[in-house]
């Protein structure tokens, strides 16, 4: 009997004594963990700021895919939300503030714990990736987090390793999503014409897209220089390609309302394509895919008899990659001028 009065005893002091150490642990918590993701930070930001996208690279639905989650209206943006039902209860993600393309503050609410401080920060790096870093806080951590946290080894180790797998999916995902593309062949369609200002160049795999945004840039000065009245957006009219060594010359252009006249000895010149059948490709996706399109247009070309006309061909940038950060959203027409059959 007194054996089992000691036993009973010092399972108490152990009792108390495990209270007592987890009630002295810090009030307050941080975990971050970082990550380089070759991404724009503005494809990133526009993953993480929709709630709708976590589930794809959530490390917790990973683990329990029975995780059931709620969607209200608005998930994107300041206002946004979501919840969460797991066996241990019910969880909320609120987004408070943004700084578009930099920053994004949010708070969680988990069962009756008080809410915590989530922290994401974009950060563009030299080499082109960029710097992914997010982080959970809170200042008011209760008596069963702390034990919790201390029975898992600490709040860093605890959450630590689910930050950093979330994190690589994100990145895997982001990275994924960047190199899809679609080519589609629209069929001969008809082509308007117009006038437009032009620089030719001469160039190859290695610096056509350092050639292009210098042209273009050259032009979008002159055009403002001048009070140009733009038409349309840029395009590219191929002189000659060959495929084998992925040589080109090309004259990069933007379309104008009217004939230009420009002065003697400049390097930008007025041309002029005539109203014309094409045949015409799509391509969505990366300019790297271009080839690709090309070499399916060609294919087109010759498996239905169609004769490429006198008239160059051309391709047309219909939207901006500026706006549209993610190049799988890139858009590019093919126009192949025909001669009629």
């Amino acid at each position: 009997m007194k054996t089992l009065k000691y036993l009973i005893f010092i399972i108490l002091i152990i009792v108390i004594g495990l209270a007592i150490y987890i009630g002295v642990q810090p009030n307050s918590y941080e975990v971050a963990r970082s990550r380089n993701i070759e991404a724009p930070a503005a494809v990133i930001y526009d993953n993480v700021i929709d709630y709708k996208n976590w589930a794809a690279w959530s490390s917790w639905v990973e683990k329990d895919p029975d995780l059931k989650i709620t969607y209200p209206e608005q998930t994107r943006g300041v206002g946004g939300s979501y919840s969460w039902e797991d066996k241990d209860g019910v969880g909320t993600m609120k987004t408070l503030a943004v700084v578009v393309n930099e920053s994004i503050e949010q708070e969680m609410q988990f069962a009756d714990f008080a809410p915590s401080k989530v922290n994401w920060s974009f950060t563009p790096q030299e080499s082109g990736k960029t710097e992914v870093s997010w982080k959970m806080s809170s200042d008011n951590v209760p008596f069963m987090l702390k034990a919790f946290s201390v029975m898992s080894g600490g709040f860093d180790n605890m959450m630590g390793p689910d930050f950093e797998r979330g994190l690589e999916k994100l990145d895997s995902l982001i990275v994924e999503s960047m190199k899809k593309y679609e080519i589609t062949i629209e069929g001969i369609k008809e082509y308007g014409g117009g006038f437009y200002l032009y620089k030719t160049t001469n160039a190859d795999n290695s610096n056509i897209s350092q050639k292009m945004a210098e042209n273009y840039g050259s032009l979008m000065m002159y055009i403002g220089a001048n009070t140009i009245q733009m038409a349309g957006m840029p395009l590219t009219v191929y002189h000659d390609m060959k495929a084998e060594d992925g040589t080109v010359i090309m004259s990069n252009g933007i379309p104008v309302t009217e004939k230009i006249d420009v002065a003697a000895g400049s390097d930008i010149q007025c041309g002029y394509i005539p109203k014309t059948k094409v045949l015409k490709t799509v391509l969505l996706g990366d300019y790297k895919n271009l080839q690709k399109a090309w070499k399916q247009a060609n294919t087109h070309m010759a498996e239905n008899n169609l004769v490429p006309s006198d008239v160059k061909p051309f391709e047309i940038y219909t939207n901006d990659p500026g706006q549209f950060p993610n190049p799988a959203n890139w858009r590019t027409e093919i126009l192949i001028p025909i001669k009629d059959q």
